[in-house]
């Protein structure tokens, strides 16, 4: 006899499911689609080359050096970028019960990208090598110590009689941001022309510099930030219902706050040392999957951290292919579809608060 499993438990499986599909369909068509147009069966072949199989079927000697030194480890950052942006914006917005929240706006990718640029100008002058594996294991660590400082004052300055005040968090956010944006100007100021060029690039978004080195120190430290903020469905849920409310079913509130900040902003920080500041996704996602399912977060964060991924490689495609050769920031890609979802976000707010 089979158990019958409950509608909801049912229904996330099937969304879940649904948009695994909808990701794998897309990282196909990603690693086929670009200067190099390459066959799905050339693809499918040199994937499971790379897993022992098939290695007497011969293939285009340029297909296989394009997917491996090239679409593979960016296909592979992009959807670790994607999946971190996704699952941090919904654990944030959980956390402070706003769907306005979002990494950016709370100082996680100003910091990261602040201490980037001051890496980028000025790592001469502190001594630091300019290239090579430590200097990819150095951006890392600057990008997430920049976040997690400036996230964490933000939350400081905002804390009023025992709780986060949603209101001025924001407002100090906004603060936060104009700082790292001084910051960022000054060592502008101060960058020769090929300091500027490769900090204009970085700054929009670029996810062209995927290398294996990178993700071989990189990719650890996003899946960990992904997988611990999954383990936080079940707090944030309680959380939902109020603090106290939480307290009382034994959640350990501070706890969970410090857990989920921490992790956001590593995922985040180190995503931003990657590929520079990719702005919406963390806003976007997690709203959509709230607005189109249900609020409940053992569906909201596995659902923003497939729809991140799947955002994010969407918009690379178009990135790599609507001006083919060249190619667009993935910055200003995602900000033209997620610009328009913002606005009228808040647009649809300030009708509630009117009725």
């Amino acid at each position: 006899m089979q158990i019958a499993l409950p509608i909801t438990a049912s229904r996330n499986t099937a969304v879940i499911g649904g948009l695994g599909i909808l990701l794998l369909v897309a990282v196909v068509c990603s690693l086929t689609i670009g200067a190099v147009s390459i066959p799905a069966k050339d693809v499918a072949v040199i994937l499971l080359k790379k897993l022992g199989l098939f290695s007497s079927v011969e293939v285009n000697s340029t297909h296989e050096v394009v997917l491996n030194a090239i679409r593979f480890p960016r296909i592979i950052m992009t959807l670790l970028i994607g999946a971190t942006l996704g699952v941090s914006g919904a654990a944030l917005q959980g956390l402070f019960r706003n769907p306005l929240v979002e990494p950016g706006l709370i100082g996680v990718s100003g910091g990261a990208a602040a201490a980037v640029v001051v890496v980028v100008v000025f790592g001469s002058v502190m001594a630091l090598p300019s290239s090579g594996w430590v200097y990819n294991a150095l951006v890392p660590l600057f990008a997430f110590a920049g976040g997690i400082i400036t996230t964490f004052l933000v939350l400081k300055l905002s804390y009023q009689a025992g709780k986060t005040n949603i209101a001025v968090l924001v407002l100090i956010g906004v603060a936060m941001q104009a700082l790292t944006g001084a910051v960022i100007g000054l060592a502008i100021f101060y960058a020769d022309e090929n300091q500027l060029r490769t900090y204009t690039f970085w700054t929009l978004g670029d996810l062209g510099g995927a290398t294996w080195e990178k993700l071989f120190i990189t990719a650890p430290l996003m899946v960990a930030s992904v997988v611990v903020q999954l383990l936080q469905s079940r707090s944030l849920n309680a959380m939902a219902l109020g603090e106290a409310e939480a307290f009382h079913v034994g959640v350990d509130i501070e706890r969970t706050k410090r857990t989920i900040v921490f992790f956001s902003a590593l995922g985040v920080g180190v995503g931003v040392s990657m590929a520079g500041v990719i702005g919406f996704i963390g806003l976007v996602v997690p709203h959509l999957v709230r607005v189109l399912f249900e609020p409940d977060h053992r569906l909201v964060l596995p659902a923003s951290v497939l729809g991140g991924a799947l955002l994010l490689i969407l918009a690379d495609v178009i990135a790599r292919t609507v001006v083919s050769p060249a190619e667009l920031p993935i910055g200003v890609v995602t900000a033209l579809i997620g610009a328009p979802f913002f606005i009228a976000l808040l647009l649809n707010a300030k009708r509630k608060q009117e009725i």
